[in-house]
């Protein structure tokens, strides 16, 4: 045994009596005053079931429930029992089922109290499972000496692929034991490690497991504490590391610094590295230069995020600068880095001759009215843009008649996001004018959080009714303050679209 516990018929009758146990209501004596103490949590393991009956129907229902999820590991394809807190006694009893299931390929044991100890239940089981694919123990307390545990059971296993294990509570000494078990394993390709406590030393233990491992292709480290060194020792790795396809690390403090060493290493990258986020890590427009170095190099990124950094309107211009010369990136988030109408401006002169990019995420960015009007002079008749994200803009009444008017003329726009803009009825109003001019793209427009009242309502209401030839399929209007006549009007507006036309069109409100 792997983990150092036998599991022995004896113990599975004894956890089996343990959960159920458990799973009764009424009480139970307490370990340290040996007086009766109120029950915890009332078990319900599926939909709809009931646990609040005298305690003997309550045991059989609970031993019912306990079979029936048995039978459910061993038989479905895809197993869902997130959140269902059986902990680590439970997982005992239902983890046997997977040494005899050939037909699970995704198992979702997230969310349920499971520890260190639980973990163990997987020895022996995964060693003989090839059928699992996919293992998620995300938000579970497993801590270091649980992924030390699963580490040594997976470096015998040749199934699984994709093994999710966010928010575990491991650290440095955790993340050396998956490294160590990356050198050896092969089969996982997808592994998730974000909103864990890893530091410069758990990445450089990961760079080391990159080293020495030619299959994987997606790495999240999202939420840990890399920082700057641990962002350079992890540059390494992904230098050396041919496979890896996408890197996940919002959210780790790189700075500039870091920034610089990473980068220098993805430039270099002999691979095809297809999606890098490298959102909220304190990066300035000093820190865009390797940033836009490496986006005039590479010849494979797909998807790329600088979310909530701070580039300013400096760094908006280096980076469109870059997408002068990239001709693969289809995705960029440059959301939450205060960029102005300057910043907006340059990159919308970009999008003229850029055929490739057609998601662009400039939320949370003060641009205004002048910042839209640069861009929407430009969409009007330019760029391959599909998905435009603009929440938290500042754009006001100014800016959604830049936008009505552009929508008039654009024909690739299919999903706008404007949220909490501050339109109010008179950006609705003429929001609204725009869908009746024949639109053959637009199909999902968010308004939500824009003040709107009922006059904006009933416009936009109108408007539905009167194009027969609108695509709009999705219109969010939630967190406004419309009144039940402005609901009802949004309401009929809607069937009479589906009623005239067939057509069904979501109204959130």
């Amino acid at each position: 045994m792997v983990c150092g516990m036998a599991t022995n018929s004896l113990f599975q009758r004894t956890v089996i009596w343990k959960v159920v146990q458990n799973m009764i209501p009424g009480k139970k004596k307490d370990q340290n005053s040996g007086e009766s103490a109120p029950s915890g949590i009332m078990w319900s393991f599926a939909a709809g079931s009931n646990l609040s009956t005298p305690t003997l129907s309550a045991e059989k229902e609970s031993r019912k429930n306990l079979n029936k999820f048995y039978k459910e590991i061993r038989t479905s394809k895809t197993v869902n029992m997130a959140g269902r807190q059986f902990g680590d006694e439970g997982l005992f009893f239902l983890a046997e089922s997977l040494a005899y299931n050939k037909s699970a390929e995704e198992v979702d044991f997230s969310g349920n109290g499971i520890t260190a100890v639980g973990i163990e239940a997987f020895d022996g089981i995964l060693q003989i499972n090839t059928t699992l694919k996919t293992l998620n123990l995300s938000g579970n307390d497993i801590g270091d000496e649980g992924a030390k545990c699963l580490s040594d059971i997976l470096v015998e296993n040749f199934g699984i692929q994709k093994l999710l294990l966010n928010s575990i509570n491991i650290g440095d000494e955790g993340a050396k034991a998956i490294s160590n078990m990356l050198k050896k394993n092969k089969s996982i390709r997808f592994l998730q490690l974000s909103n864990n406590t890893i530091d410069y030393s758990g990445f450089a233990s990961i760079a080391e497991g990159l080293l020495e491992n030619n299959l994987i292709r997606s790495l999240y480290l999202n939420g840990n504490y890399g920082g700057p060194l641990g962002a350079s020792s992890l540059a390494q790795g992904i230098l050396g590391n041919k496979s890896l396809r996408e890197i996940h690390l919002h959210g780790n403090g790189i700075g500039n610094e870091g920034i610089r060493e990473l980068m220098s290493a993805l430039s270099a990258h002999k691979g095809k590295i297809t999606i890098v986020d490298i959102g909220n890590n304190n990066i300035s427009p000093e820190g865009l230069r390797p940033v836009a170095s490496f986006l005039k190099r590479t010849k494979s990124l797909q998807w790329f995020s600088l979310c909530m950094n701070d580039i300013s309107d400096e760094g908006a211009e280096k980076v469109a600068e870059a997408l002068k010369d990239n001709k693969t990136i289809s995705t960029i988030d440059l959301g939450g880095n205060n960029i102005h109408s300057k910043g907006v401006s340059v990159i919308a002169e970009t999008l003229k001759d850029n055929a490739v990019l057609t998601t662009l995420d400039l939320s949370y960015n003060p641009i205004g009215s002048d910042g839209v009007k640069a861009l929407c002079d430009v969409l009007k008749f330019h760029g391959k843009i599909q998905t435009l994200k603009l929440g938290w803009c500042q754009i006001g009444v100014e800016g959604a008649e830049c936008i009505a008017d552009c929508l008039k003329y654009n024909t690739t726009l299919s999903t706008l996001d404007l949220r909490a803009n501050g339109l109010g009825d008179d950006g609705a109003i003429c929001l609204a004018r725009s869908f009746k001019i024949i639109n053959e793209s637009l199909t999902s427009l968010d308004l939500g959080f824009n003040e709107i009242r009922d006059d904006g309502a009933f416009a936009l209401a109108q408007a539905l009714k009167a194009n027969e030839d609108l695509a709009v399929t999705s219109l969010n209007l939630a967190n406004n303050f419309f009144t039940k006549f402005g609901q009802v009007a949004l309401s009929e507006a809607r069937d009479h679209v589906f009623e005239m036309h067939e057509k069904e069109i979501d109204i959130y409100f």
